[in-house]
């Protein structure tokens, strides 16, 4: 995966976390992920298409989930409550948003986002491509940013390249 596609999301884990919460993000060094169950229990979902097609996931601690919603909303919401679901689902798509905005040369749209809650659950990304974890740690707690995107204009351009090659 290309690193200038992970850098987007660092910064905007950090913008959107400092401007809508007041919280600062340390973004601890990336890993590649080694198994298929989420980092956490929260996960958001959201899918990504056009020129850099995969997933992002935003998975939390649920204490610290429950701690990050409260800043964000301004009240305590229960983790059983659509409002946290939606309160989860709106950082996950502010996050990969504002990371897209800054893929160079590149287009991309995301999708709507889903929210999954429960320990050991799995989220599966294409087989076929890595999932790069960026560690978070707050004053609220831990969460990950699970990044599983592959950039469809490297392809083009290679199957374009195999292409000229056989002519």
């Amino acid at each position: 995966m290309d690193p200038a596609l992970i850098t987007p999301f660092i910064k905007s884990v950090q913008n959107v976390f400092a401007t809508m919460l007041q919280l600062p993000v340390e973004v601890e060094a990336p890993k590649i992920k080694d198994k298929s169950s989420t980092t956490y229990d929260v996960s958001a979902i959201i899918g990504m298409s056009g020129d850099c097609v995969g997933s992002v996931v935003l998975s939390f601690e649920l204490e610290s989930a429950l701690r990050i919603v409260a800043l964000f909303t301004g009240s305590e919401i229960q983790s059983d409550s659509p409002d946290f679901a939606d309160a989860v689902g709106e950082l996950v798509n502010m996050i990969s948003g504002g990371a897209k905005a800054n893929f160079v040369g590149r287009k991309a749209s995301i999708s709507t986002p889903s929210v999954v809650l429960g320990a050991r659950h799995v989220v599966t990304a294409q087989k076929d491509q890595p999932v790069i974890i960026l560690p978070c740690v707050t004053d609220c707690g831990r969460f990950a940013i699970e990044v599983s995107i592959q950039d469809q204009t490297e392809s083009a351009g290679q199957t374009a390249q195999a292409a000229g090659a056989k002519a």
